[in-house]
């Protein structure tokens, strides 16, 4: 088959092990991004196979309809990218697997090591050495705090490990299914929603994004939150409200923010009031960035497509789609 794949930015997947699952197919890698649906219609007029990083690029309508050849999306994770009735109408299969029992190890080290260096201050402790300065201020310890996690999912159990390691004592909110689920696991869940977002020094959200979470987090859940905590996210920006986050920093509550997802990826203005907040931490959307973290995901993407080449396609999302297929 015609495999391509997108937005590989540092050409990485050709040195993993995985890659070489693809060795019986024309395979071309992109090492840039291209959201003008010309230039990617273009590129990928061939294209039999598409193989995705995460959600970098955007499948929808118009560029779906200039690509006659292709059969199947190969990708891991949710698909909010990605236009699946038409799709479906085209006969194109979405492959994705779910990875129902691997957790994103790197994405809860990330969440960890944003806690640690926010807490301890050391971006700003950094650049005050490199100014020519000493200690710019005094950091926080996390032993002996309260880590409020929302959303009772792989990622979040692991950061709760971490953070049980390192002596926090840890609260928990997530849907209702969810919450039973920790209370019956022995997890102390929070008395109320409000309490939740209120009592905690620090708030993680780890919640996956689709119709009925987005703008789960509110501006009245923020502004319950205290004013010198600290709230991360290294799931999706759109879990919180537009445009509330920083609001609620420029109020005051919650007291500084962690972050490594945005509204609008990839965010490349230097200006972006976010990233410039004195009291913000961020990273360019890394929890998922790892070699590692990549072997792991591009492994069974490149099944999907070795499976669909067999004709005996796995982790199809759009069943209706194989009735279709010639």
């Amino acid at each position: 088959m015609r495999v391509h794949i997108l937005d590989d930015w540092f050409d990485t997947l050709r040195q993993l092990p995985c890659f070489r699952k693809l060795e019986h197919h024309e395979t071309t890698v992109w090492n840039d991004h291209i959201e003008d649906v010309d230039v990617l219609a273009e590129r990928l007029a061939d294209a039999e196979a598409l193989c995705l990083f995460r959600e970098r690029t955007a499948i929808r309508k118009p560029l779906i309809e200039r690509l006659p050849n292709l059969k199947i999306v190969s990708q891991r994770s949710v698909w909010p990218h990605i236009d699946v009735d038409v799709l479906t109408k085209r006969g194109i299969l979405l492959c994705s697997s779910q990875h129902a029992e691997t957790p994103s190890f790197a994405t809860a080290e990330l969440t960890w090591a944003l806690i640690l260096t926010a807490m301890r201050q050391i971006p700003a402790q950094q650049d005050s050495l490199k100014a020519g300065c000493w200690q710019m201020g005094v950091g926080r310890s996390v032993r002996g705090r309260t880590l409020g996690l929302y959303g009772y999912g792989r990622i979040a159990r692991l950061v709760a490990d971490y953070a049980k390691a390192f002596g926090l004592n840890v609260v928990w909110w997530a849907s209702e299914e969810g919450r039973a689920r920790a209370e019956a696991n022995g997890e102390r869940i929070a008395k109320s929603r409000r309490a939740f977002f209120a009592e905690p020094d620090i708030i993680s959200i780890h919640v996956r994004l689709n119709s009925s979470t987005r703008g789960l987090i509110t501006a009245s859940d923020l502004a319950a939150m205290r004013s010198d905590s600290l709230f991360v996210n290294t799931s999706r920006a759109e879990l919180v409200e537009p445009n509330q986050l920083l609001a609620a920093l420029n109020a005051g509550r919650p007291g500084g923010a962690a972050v490594d997802v945005f509204e609008n990826e990839p965010l490349t203005n230097r200006d972006d009031p976010l990233v410039n907040h004195p009291n913000v931490l961020c990273t360019p959307h890394i929890g998922y960035v790892t070699e590692d973290e990549y072997e792991l995901q591009f492994s069974d993407i490149f099944d999907q497509v070795n499976a669909f080449a067999r004709g005996a396609p796995i982790n199809v999302i759009n069943t209706e789609a194989l009735g279709l297929l010639t």
